[in-house]
């Protein structure tokens, strides 16, 4: 009996001792709880826009204040005071603080700009490249290539050919007689229109030139697969200068070709010779036929 009386004392020492922690702890709690519990007025604050037109692009910006639940502090209760003694300040009556608009240094990459280059440069349009703050941004334009003036020795004989061979150098057409039709084993005759020098003025890249042209060479095309070369133009009936004997009846085509030695001066200038330019005339069509002797009575 003795035994079980200290061990009932001994627990309700221990008792009454834990009892004032546990009473402070519940307060605590309590209060705690009260606060948390308590309506909190969240004013949002107004959001900040800016609105500016950089390089051709319009940059438009909005931006919000964090509150201070996003900032992880516990706001206090309405009508008290915080741990430091001091009343919070109203969204209301804090100043608002100007936003900057970024006004240089915005680009923007669509995929049209490369990387950056060693030198600094970037590969793209202009607005591509860097921005230096306080720099303008001025595009480079390319260099324009020297003018290069011409000069009378620049002058080709290509050029001067261009210029003058539908007029200077003449196309010749073969002449034939008998006209149109010939025999076999006749002496056929050819020949085609006479020139002497040929003279005519062209201007080639500012300059004037003169180009002359004389016929020193004819080359007759007969049509069976044999030509013949002269160094005249021939003649018409009675003179046989050019002749040609056909061995076979057929239809064929004659032709001449002319090769002219030509010279051109530029401005005045030494003249330089070129030659020879052949010239091919059209083709002149010719049937030939065969002669067949027929015996006949003569009359009485």
């Amino acid at each position: 009996m003795k035994a079980s009386a200290w061990g009932f004392a001994a627990v309700t020492g221990a008792a009454a001792l834990c009892l004032p922690s546990l009473a402070a702890a519940i307060n605590e709690q309590a209060v705690s709880d009260q606060v948390l519990t308590e309506p909190v007025t969240r004013v949002s604050p107004p959001p900040v826009t800016g609105k500016k037109t950089h390089a051709g692009l319009k940059v438009h910006g909005t931006k919000n204040k964090q509150s201070r639940l996003q900032t992880g502090q516990r706001p206090a209760p309405n009508g008290s005071t915080s741990r430091k003694g001091k009343t919070p300040k109203s969204h209301a009556n804090r100043p608002r603080k100007p936003v900057k608009i970024l006004k240089q240094g915005v680009r923007l990459n669509t995929g049209l700009c490369g990387r950056v280059q060693p030198d600094g440069s970037v590969p793209g349009p202009d607005w591509c490249q860097p921005v230096v703050p306080g720099r303008p941004v001025v595009p480079e334009r390319a260099t324009p290539p020297p003018v290069v003036r011409p000069r009378p020795e620049d002058v080709t004989w290509d050029q001067v050919f261009t210029e003058s061979k539908d007029v200077l150098f003449k196309k010749l057409t073969v002449y034939v007689q008998p006209k149109g039709k010939t025999l076999v084993n006749l002496e056929t005759i050819v020949y085609t229109d006479k020139t002497g020098v040929l003279t005519y003025p062209v201007v080639v890249a500012g300059f004037r030139v003169i180009v002359k042209a004389t016929p020193s060479k004819y080359i007759w095309s007969f049509g069976d697969g044999s030509s013949k070369s002269t160094y005249s133009a021939g003649s018409p009936y009675p003179s046989k200068e050019i002749t040609h004997r056909y061995l076979k009846r057929g239809d064929v085509r004659l032709s001449v070709t002319v090769e002219y030695a030509a010279s051109f001066s530029v401005a005045g200038l030494e003249p330089q010779f070129v030659g020879p330019v052949p010239i091919t005339g059209p083709s002149t069509p010719l049937q030939v036929r065969e002669a067949v002797p027929v015996l006949v009575d003569p009359p009485r």
